[in-house]
């Protein structure tokens, strides 16, 4: 087929519509060009639980087999999983997953051997620009080369040993945790991972389905959540936990059914990182994560970074600062010891580890890390989204107590609280982040700027 591929590639992966943006026969495409601009011999794919993934993924080593990389198939695995295996292996890699998107959603993250992210700075376009040109001209004809071999390989258990080997929990005290798979990839490692710890696992639609038909797979939308919170609460449980569709994300709700803020568990899990260092180190933070995560950060002894929102952005912070840890507020959690890549699994067991070393319920230990009140992502569909963005910073731009921003998007930030609004990068919208001292700013803040955005 002939894409309009300004629709499909983003600024840190592919995602579109299967087929009417993309299908089987431009995946190989992305395969070959994914092989030339890498320069890979051997690379590694796998892919999540979508009905139309298992036909992409193989399409996309079709082409890569063609320019003559092995590939190694490690079929059904999660995001962090599909990471590991590119680590492990020092491999490129290829994850074919449209994360938390409905149904008739596919895409690609892409990266390079060791985890290294594929974004528009780091290869993207050059795939992309190759992908366009192929699909409506063909690809060239290349001299004679032996096609790559291919073949498959099993790394869930070897995935599991590394992630536990990262984290001591041989002395936490028994634990009942309720998670919430949303019919995603959680399903598929949550078993494994979790199966010799003394915990009492709860299982919430651990069947996997890519059709989503209990929930869509985005515990960010409080929507989500609400049969795990409610779970939590029957069961008297400790603590549920819920994955995204490629279960790379994991959200916390605490033992009273109450969602936890994604930046109090990256201000708990730097802490434990940088005491695990030696008290000293760098913290990633992305510009929406609450004010307590740097706070948290510096009282630890280690040096926060600020940067803007995004996979491929925080791991080139990582690598540029040899960073221990890094946070997003979407519960994106990155680790030097995982190569700089998110894995919510991992974050999830320090949680587990933190919880089960101390007798406190959750609320309480993560109390002294929830120490203001934010909005959360409040997305609204906008048409013009600069022109939004210019009005925003006319309404804020003459008060001599607000100072701005524009490192992703536009930040204003008052003494009392922030905002951010910046588009996304997948879809036509805003996103609006607050975070203010108390509820009464909140909503006034809040309210204020949403009137601006929408009009």
């Amino acid at each position: 087929m002939v894409a309009d591929l300004s629709q499909l590639v983003k600024a840190y992966d592919v995602r579109g519509v299967v087929p009417d943006q993309w299908d089987e026969s431009l995946s190989e495409l992305f395969g070959a060009a994914f092989v030339q601009v890498t320069d890979a011999t051997a690379i590694v794919i796998g892919h999540d639980m979508r009905p139309s993934s298992p036909g992409l993924a193989a399409a996309f080593a079709r082409g890569a087999a063609a320019r003559g990389a092995d590939v190694t198939l490690i079929g059904l695995c999660s995001t962090d999983q599909l990471y590991y295996a590119s680590g492990a292996m020092d491999l490129p890699g290829a994850m074919f997953t449209a994360s938390h998107n409905p149904a008739r959603y596919n895409g690609i993250k892409m990266c390079r051997a060791g985890a290294a992210p594929v974004g528009q700075d780091t290869g993207l376009t050059e795939i992309r620009t190759l992908v366009e040109d192929w699909s409506t001209n063909g690809a060239p004809a290349q001299p004679p080369t032996t096609p790559g071999t291919v073949t498959e390989r099993d790394t869930l258990t070897d995935y599991a040993a590394h992630l536990l080997g990262l984290v001591d929990l041989s002395t936490i005290r028994p634990l009942k945790v309720v998670v919430d798979a949303g019919n995603g990839m959680g399903g598929h490692t949550v078993p494994t991972v979790l199966a010799d710890l003394p915990l009492d696992v709860v299982p919430m639609y651990f069947e996997l389905d890519g059709t989503f038909p209990n929930h869509e797979a985005n515990p960010l939308d409080p929507k989500n959540i609400v049969d795990l919170q409610a779970r939590v609460l029957a069961e008297g449980a400790d603590l549920g936990l819920a994955f995204d569709g490629d279960a790379d994300r994991c959200f916390v709700v605490d033992e009273r059914g109450a969602g936890v803020s994604p930046s109090a568990i990256t201000a708990l899990v730097a802490a434990r990182e940088l005491a695990r260092n030696g008290g000293s180190g760098t913290v990633i933070h992305n510009l929406i994560t609450s004010w307590s995560v740097p706070e948290v950060i510096r009282e630890n002894g280690g040096t926060p970074v600020r940067t803007r929102v995004g996979h491929s952005f925080i791991k080139a912070e990582m690598a540029e600062h040899g960073a221990i840890f890094g946070g997003e507020h979407s519960a994106h959690y990155y680790f030097r010891d995982f190569w700089n890549a998110d894995t919510g699994m991992l974050a999830a067991l320090h949680v587990l580890a933190a919880l089960g070393g101390q007798e406190t319920p959750l609320s309480a230990l993560l109390a002294q890390y929830d120490r203001y009140t934010g909005s959360g992502e409040i997305n609204s569909t906008v048409a013009d989204q600069a022109d939004r963005l210019t009005a925003i910073r006319a309404a804020y731009g003459n008060r001599d107590d607000i100072t701005f921003d524009e490192l992703d998007g536009l930040t204003a930030t008052s003494k009392d609280w922030w905002f951010n609004v910046r588009a996304s990068n997948t879809e036509p919208l805003l996103r609006l982040n607050v975070e203010a001292r108390d509820e009464p700013t909140l909503a006034a803040v809040r309210d204020e700027v949403l009137t601006l955005i929408r009009g």
